[in-house]
């Protein structure tokens, strides 16, 4: 887990933090009630039937009788002898346990209330420590971090294009489902402590700051609070974790996802059951996601990504069904073929030359069955398919752009990776100096610009050398094409040939997977060393290594076939070679049919695994984390009748792992989708319904079997969507050459407008005779697939198609970029609704925050707080550093 906060200007970067008094510990922090203590009150687990009006009600989150947790540490202990923590000696162990009680030390500096609990078994111990942060350090925190915080209440506007459509043309709408507490929606600004009255619902403190807020600040301060020197790096939660000082580190989820047995009424769901009820649960597969209950509850970033994977699931719907069109009108066309019916029913009369150096001469009519399925893919729907998906595909990111700028301003991020964006809590631990920033005009951590350069290019090399290794995987999967067929050719079977070296797929796609997982390993140490300020550039960078790889490591089997096989083959008597071995032809339905199966088994195959890794691994990886802790607590002679406490119950639940993985996924679907959809029209269909079950899958993993996540801000899908828009030219590129180069389009249509209107004999066009000298040596005649003379040379018809095929590439090209222009121009990125808020969201902030308003009466007072009456309340906590708040309200 990582955050977008990190230490300000105001505070000193080093130093430890300062023990408060007992005095302020008495007053800024609330008691435990004893019987709160033994009911295990803590936690948003409480439901409400509150007004809608508030942003989070008071029942839901707790009140000073019954006081929440923000944050839940955890670590275990093995009191076995010889069995000390992570398998370390007695000096780590008591290393760990220094650095430990540092950290909890500092965090109550800091103003946290820390309560520590421990559940004891046979042989160890779980101890948990519950953090609350107290009304006076959410506020200085909140300033801090810039939290935008509501002004004023707007009716939720929140719209479907889809709906939209459907209720113009006056047909019911079954996505449609009212999910009940709508989060409204409002006109916000940055918090700021003297300005509090100004912001709704200042009255009431316990539900003033939401839940996803708080979890924010306390991971903020988890995230900067040192256990040791911070010169060292011994800084933050995320590195604890990483040493194994602390097992997990977690905010609360809102109560159990299941209502009781006897089911409140709706208005009186928590949050969670709101979401299992009306998101998670599979049932509700055919529903528009409730995006404001997901960002209410998980926080921009994770609610962007559903966001996306809804919009382009939805947007596979046309392209699916348009697809399937073009593989049923494929059906229909293999039938009424003319140059299949010639192949098929050419029996003896075209005998072909050898596939490798020991192969038998075969006949063609023996590859009737590829040559079918091949026509299934390759006609001239396909390219119709091939303009509309890449028009498709521009169009797609434009609706996006503007999808996304609505929900940013929603959601009150628009401006966040811009202006609001704090250093890295890693990068500020580590960085070796500090600058001012030219755009908040506060002093900052720094690291110099060459020396990260430097790192950066360091770094590129490694990936280099990556992509090298795929390279070196991918020749060997060739060589093993062209051993297989060699291998069966005593078989006399030219089909089961074909089929035996078409295994090469799934060993490619085990491959894959293999360096897939070795290479995000290397990739993340090597992004953490390059320091990038930001966490929006620590994970731009990373995303950018992984996906360069990716992209070479699935990709690469693909593109070989689509451009390169057959090739480079040659001619009989002067095949040419790779280490040996000669290289491979495209059998004789052509090498459309091979990228067809190949994408099929990568994309398809890929797909069931992920789904299955998803579905089974976190079942059995959750069994065994519920099986290990409650085994604990039986040999402790603990009775489960009593029931669990909510942290209890979270920790048996899995850590949450972050969307990187689930982006990747998405974007190399999206490319399997575009770049070669004209060898596959039915690859939006097999993408539309693997989303179907990826969102529900997603869904159910984030509210169910998951941890709750902190709540990250993010003001798009960050730097996926420049490689998605990459992708989207790329693709255009594709099929131009996919339709100019690997399919028959053209020299059919060459055939037909300079020979035969009926393509008859357009099979015996294409083949061309063995050369004299290798039909003497072998004492019979053979034909190959090629455009060659009798000696072996390039024919005149050859380089005619080579410049139709060209000329078709740059038509194709210019075409589609240029509607793809004018759709770009036509298609504002942000919609005229949304700019005309945003310009009365900024005039309502500057008055709001106007420091030279006139105030007078209740108002003004209520505005003006002293700082000599917040420290004659005991209000200012300490703050990392040894700092104090300025301005904060009274308790």
């Amino acid at each position: 887990m990582t955050s977008e906060a990190s230490s300000g200007s105001r505070r000193p970067r080093s130093g430890m933090l300062r023990r408060q008094s007992p005095e302020e510990d008495s007053t800024v922090l609330i008691d435990v009630a004893p019987e709160a203590e033994k009911g295990h009150t803590y936690g948003s687990t409480a439901p409400t039937s509150e007004p809608s009006g508030h942003r989070e009600a008071a029942g839901r989150v707790g009140s000073p009788s019954k006081p929440r947790v923000d944050f839940v540490l955890v670590w275990e202990e093995d009191l076995r002898p010889g069995r000390q923590q992570g398998g370390a000696g007695r000096d780590g162990t008591d290393t760990r346990g220094a650095w430990r009680e540092t950290f909890l030390d500092n965090l109550r500096a800091a103003g946290l209330h820390v309560d520590q609990r421990a559940v004891q078994g046979q042989n160890g111990a779980v101890q948990y420590v519950l953090l609350r942060a107290p009304w006076a350090v959410l506020c200085y925190y909140a300033e801090d971090l810039r939290l935008k915080l509501p002004l004023q209440e707007l009716p939720n506007q929140a719209s479907n294009w889809s709906a939209g459509l459907l209720a113009w043309l006056g047909l019911p709408n079954i996505l449609l489902e009212d999910v009940p507490d709508v989060p409204p929606e409002y006109y916000s600004c940055p918090f700021k402590v003297s300005k509090l009255s100004r912001f709704l619902g200042s009255d009431n403190r316990e539900s003033f700051f939401t839940s996803t807020e708080r979890h924010q600040i306390l991971f903020a301060i988890l995230a900067k609070t040192p256990y040791g020197h911070e010169r060292k790096g011994l800084c933050g939660i995320d590195q604890l974790l990483a040493e194994g000082v602390f097992s997990a580190a977690f905010p609360l989820h809102d109560g159990p996802f299941r209502t009781p047995p006897e089911g409140p009424q709706a208005p009186g769901l928590t949050q969670r059951q709101v979401l299992y009820r009306y998101w998670a649960r599979w049932s509700q597969w055919n529903k528009y996601q409730p995006l404001d209950h997901v960002r209410r509850y998980f926080g921009e970033k994770v609610a962007f990504y559903f966001a996306w994977l809804g919009f382009y699931t939805g947007w596979l719907l046309p392209a699916a069904a348009v697809g399937t069109l073009v593989f049923l009108a494929g059906c229909f066309l293999v039938s009424s073929d003319i140059p299949t019916q010639e192949l098929c029913s050419s029996t003896d009369h075209f005998e072909m030359c050898p596939l490798c150096l020991d192969c038998p001469f075969w006949l063609l009519s023996s590859a009737c069955t590829l040559v079918q399925a091949g026509r299934l893919f390759d006609h001239g729907g396909t390219v119709f398919f091939s303009v509309f998906m890449a028009l498709w595909a521009v169009l797609l990111l434009e609706y996006w752009k503007r999808q996304s700028a609505t929900l940013a301003y929603r959601w009150g991020c628009s401006d966040y990776e811009d202006i609001e964006e704090r250093p890295r809590p890693q990068f500020a631990a580590s960085a070796p100096t500090t600058a001012l920033n030219p755009v908040t005009g506060e002093d900052e951590p720094y690291f110099p610009e060459r020396s990260r350069v430097r790192r950066v290019l360091a770094g590129s090399t490694v990936v280099v050398m990556m992509v090298a290794v795929v390279v070196m995987r991918l020749v060997s999967i060739i060589l093993y094409r062209a051993i297989m067929p060699i291998l069966v050719s005593r078989s006399n079977n030219t089909l089961l040939a074909a089929w035996a070296s078409r295994t090469a797929s799934v060993v490619n796609l085990v491959f894959i997977l293999v360096l897939s997982k070795i290479y995000v390993a290397l990739a993340r140490i090597l992004t953490r060393w390059e320091m990038h300020r930001t966490q929006t550039k620590f994970e731009d960078a990373f995303t950018l290594k992984v996906f360069i790889f990716q992209f070479v490591n699935f990709y690469s089997s693909p593109i070989y076939i689509a451009f390169f096989k057959g090739r480079f083959v040659g001619y009989p008597g002067n095949y040419h070679t790779l280490f040996g071995v000669r290289n491979e032809e495209c059998a004789a339905g052509g090498c459309l049919i091979e990228l067809a199966q190949e994408l099929l088994v990568i994309m398809v195959g890929k797909q069931i695994i992920n789904n299955v890794q998803e579905i089974l691994v976190p079942k059995l990886q959750g069994s065994w984390q519920k099986f290990r802790l409650r085994s604990k607590k039986r040999k402790a002679g603990a009775s489960e009748a009593v029931g669990q406490a909510p942290w209890e119950a979270d920790y048996e639940l899995l850590p949450c792992e972050g969307l990187f993985n689930e982006y990747l996924e998405m974007v190399l679907q999206f490319g399997f989708v575009t770049i070669f959809v004209a060898a596959c029209p039915l690859a939006p269909l097999f993408a539309l319904l693997n989303n179907w079950v990826e969102v529900r899958l997603d869904a159910r993993k984030f509210v169910c079997e998951h941890r709750r996540p902190v709540a990250e801000r993010a003001q798009d899908i960050g730097i996926w969507s420049h490689i998605l828009a990459g992708i989207a030219h790329l693709a255009v590129v594709s099929n131009a050459f996919l339709l100019a180069f690997s399919s028959d389009f053209l020299p059919r249509a060459y055939y037909r407008w300079t020979r035969a209107p009926d393509l008859r004999g357009f099979v015996n066009f294409t083949l061309a005779r063995a050369p004299p000298a290798f039909a003497s040596a072998h004492n019979r005649t053979c034909r190959y697939q090629a455009f060659r003379e009798d000696d072996g040379q390039y024919s005149p018809t050859y380089w005619n198609l080579l410049a139709i095929r060209l000329a078709f590439v740059i038509v194709f090209e210019h075409v589609v970029f240029s509607i793809g222009r004018i759709l770009d121009l036509l298609v504002p990125d942000i919609p005229e609704s949304v700019e005309v808020k945003v310009k009365r969201e900024y005039y309502l902030a500057k008055q709001a925050l106007a420091e030279n308003e006139a105030l007078s009466g209740t108002n003004g007072a209520k505005d003006n707080y002293s700082q000599s009456s917040d420290r004659s309340l005991g209000l200012q906590p300490t703050l990392p550093g040894g700092g104090q708040a300025s301005q904060v309200p009274s308790l």
